[in-house]
This record gives structure tokens, sequence and C-alpha cells, in this order.
């Protein structure tokens, strides 16, 4: 079955054939580093992640790039406002946000460029664009260079807007605009900005605007035209809008497809740094869930859904998680771990289907059941060919609990292994108390564990626990 994505381009599901046959490049657009991530970015970084394992799943090579945003004006407001330097705001934040993709399984980029090591880049386009037509320098000396949106008939296509009804670009006074709608290319410097975020350019002192960062990186590490570019919905406009523009404009095919993921709303509004309405994932572990189900509960919903988030959605699908890594760790005590492997038709025919996690959820789910039973009925065969199944299936959305990334042998600050540690010294204990037949104690433990949040259930095989494990 061919793979197929909804191009927002083209508002249609349609076949994705790569531009180079066995290869793929992607470029999304990552987090502008004004201040630390909060849940509605790292759904973001978990839709793409579980695109790019299925993309290698399917046999393709892929380049992934997720650019940081790490100058514009949010950035340069924020250096302003506590005074620091707006690299050091950035740099703090970039690591807050490696943090916490690793906490959530997403593979690493195969590169992640800042947006201040590809000034020259920027200059090249900008140049390119003034000589064609397609860009003007400001004729009031301050610097600024635009992009002339009337000089680009297809302006608008993307998102699907008549530049009649566009609202003035905000970039930029518009004093020295030929028209409001021009967006700003290079920013001349500002006396109320910070002395050291510019460069020197052919048009003056200044820094880039935020639309032409991207084009720059694109071209830089893709090529002229490339296969996927992803972002929030609500990057379509203006952002990506004026990437495909400026980059045509100049000569570049661009991207093939564009994918746009939902956004995460909280109440009625999307979560926004600049609402002040945002969770992070600190708020999440907080709760008692951990980032494996925080995982699980993105990939439950289609990559294009509205998520409305509640705490007791959330935990319902924490829940629902907890009850396949339940299998997995019975299926294990009674035939080992195996591999993962042989998925299911279904589920294949699903993620196939414009990346469907949820009807692929639904066959995960089957599966599992179906384990559950032949567990029950000590039918060994069914049990390890469900295992297998199911764990290749967790594999693809990023969620086995089997993974060294949740075990904690993928990353060296993760504390898995010392709080095992002290949860099968707690288990010792508790069984040297039942061993002198010291109920008392032994419950006593049990119950120490559970209030903090380890759940210890008694099997054949001896003891078994789970963090978290309360329906």
């Amino acid at each position: 079955m061919t793979l197929r994505l909804y191009d927002t381009a083209t508002r249609t599901v349609r076949d994705f054939v790569p531009r180079e046959a066995g290869k793929v490049g992607v470029y999304l657009c990552g987090l502008t580093l004004q201040s630390a991530p909060h849940i509605g970015h790292l759904r973001s970084g978990v839709n793409y992640d579980v695109l790019r394992r299925w993309l290698l799943h399917r046999g393709f090579e892929v380049t992934f790039i997720r650019n940081l945003t790490d100058i514009d004006d949010k950035v340069l407001a924020k250096a302003v406002e506590q005074d620091r330097p707006f690299w050091a705001i950035a740099y703090a934040n970039e690591i807050k946000l490696e943090h916490a993709y690793r906490s959530l399984n997403v593979l690493p980029p195969t590169y992640e460029p800042r947006a201040t090591g590809h000034i020259p880049e920027m200059h090249q386009l900008i140049a390119r664009l003034i000589e064609t037509g397609h860009a003007y320098p400001a004729t009031d000396g301050s610097g600024d260079v635009y992009f002339d949106v009337a000089s680009w008939p297809a302006y608008g296509s993307l998102s699907g807007q008549s530049p009649d009804a566009m609202q003035p670009a905000g970039d930029a006074p518009d004093r020295a605009k030929r028209d409001p709608r021009d967006f700003a290319l290079w920013k001349g410097a500002k006396p109320d900005e910070p002395a050291d975020a510019y460069w020197p350019s052919p048009w003056g002192r200044g820094r880039p605007g935020w639309h032409i960062e991207c084009s720059a990186m694109c071209w830089r590490y893709l090529g002229p035209e490339f296969d996927i570019h992803g972002g929030g919905l609500d990057l379509t406009f203006p952002h990506h809008e004026n990437e495909i523009a400026q980059s045509q404009a100049a000569d570049l095919p661009f991207a093939r497809f564009w994918v746009h993921h939902g956004l995460l709303n909280l109440g009625e509004a999307k979560m926004s740094k600049s609402l002040g309405n945002v969770l992070d994932l600190d708020h999440v572990t907080g709760l008692g869930v951990r980032p494996v189900e925080l995982r699980y509960y993105y990939v439950a919903a289609h990559y294009r859904s509205r998520i409305d988030f509640s705490e007791d959605a959330l935990r319902e699908a924490a829940t629902a998680y907890r009850r396949i890594e339940g299998f997995v760790q019975r299926a294990v005590e009674r035939v080992g771990a195996g591999e993962p492997g042989g998925l299911p038709a279904g589920f294949t025919a699903a993620l196939d289907d414009d990346l469907n996690t949820s009807a692929a959820l639904a066959v995960l789910h089957e599966v599992v059941r179906d384990g559950n039973t032949a567990l029950t009925g000590g039918d060994d065969v069914t049990v390890r060919t469900a295992l297998a199944a199911t764990r290749a299936m967790l594999d693809i959305l990023g969620v086995d609990p089997l993974d060294r990334a949740w075990t904690g042998g993928g990353r060296a600050d993760d504390l898995r292994g010392v709080v095992d540690s002290l949860i099968a010294l707690a288990l010792e204990q508790r069984a040297q108390a039942r061993g002198r037949k010291d109920w008392v104690a032994a419950d006593a433990v049990r119950d120490q564990l559970k209030r903090a949040g380890v759940v210890v259930e008694d099997t054949p095989q001896g003891p078994r626990w789970t963090i978290g494990g309360q329906d």
C-alpha cells in the first residue's frame, strides 16, 4: 500500500512520492527559544517523530531537520525584559527543550540548526530576491528589507487566503513599506534592542526576519527542493505562506508536501506562551503521569485533530497505556521478551492512511486483548506472537515499555536504575517479613510503596511492580 499524507497546499490526502527514490528530506519548524517548552510544543515533536519512525520502517533513508529560532522579536524582547544576553536566554531554553524531547523518546534530528548560524545563506536569498524584483530595501534609511507581496501572484495559495482580505504584516512599521502586507526579510538595527543582536549586511547592520531564517536553513540542509515541510497549523499563515513565497520567488521549488499538525488547546484557546496559558512537562509528571504516558496521550489522537487538554483525558490515556504495559510485562514473564516483529496488516494500513494513529491503536488494543486471553488459557504460542506484534506497534509509536529510553539504559541522566534498586530493596524487605510471617510489616512496606506511586502485585512468578499502575 502507498503511504498517503494530507497536503495543506492541495488540501487533499494524496500519495506520497519522494523526490529521490529511497530518500526523504523532512524539515520541521522548531521552537522559538524565548521561553521553556510547553506540552503544546512537545506534541509537535512527538507527531513528527512518529512520521519519521514510519518512514524509516518503510525503508526510507530520512534526513530530518528541526531548526531552532534563537533570534527574533520575542527572544529580543525577553532579553530586554530580563537584562540578559539574547543568546543566553535562547541556549538555556534549548537545553530544556532537548531534555523534554529526550524524556518523551523523540529521536534526535539529523541536524538541528540555529538561525544565528545561517546569516550568510539569508543574505544570499535576500540579494537574489532584490535582483529579481521580489524584494526592496526601505528608502527611509532604516536598513530594513521587505518582500514585495504584490510581485508574487500566488501569495495566499498555501493558506487559501485572498491577499485583498489580509491584514497588514505586523513585523515592522508600515511607513517604509510599499504595501502594508509586505513582510520583513532583514531588520535594521534599533536603539531599544540589544547591541549584540546584529550582523553586518549589504543593507546595513541588522538581523534577519523570522520567515527568511527557515527558508535559508531548508535550502542549506535539504537543497532547493525537498519532500516534507512540517509545523503546527498556526504556522500556516503567515510563516509558511511567507516561506513558500520568498523561496519560490528565489527560484527554489521548496517543499513538495506541507504537513501540519493540530493544536493543543487549554480551555477555548490554543496553548500559547504569549497568552500565558501553558503547562509544561513538570506539571504533567506532577499529576503522576509518566512521560511515556504523555507520549501515548499525544499519539492516541490523529495528528491533524485538535486536542482539548484535560487532566481527566490525560489520566484516561495513562490508564489505557498501563493496560498495554501490563500485558507486555505478564507476557515477558511467561515467554521472554523476544524481539518486536510482525506488524498486523490493519496497523500498517492505518499508518499508511495519513498516519491514522487512532485507527492504529484500535488494532493494537485488539491484539492485546487476544494476548491476554491467550495468557489466561496458557497458549504460549499465541502469547509470543501477540507480544512480538504489540512491541512492534509500540516501537513505531515510540512507547514500547521495553525500549531502553523508558527503562533507563538510554539516558545518562535517567534515575530509573536508582529507582529500580531502591524498589528491589524494599521488596526484599517485604519478602523477608512475609517469610517470618510478619504480615503487618509486609503490608506496611507495600503501603509505603503504594503511597510513593509504586503498585505491587503478587504473581506465581513473584512480586511485580509498576509505577503509577493504579487504574
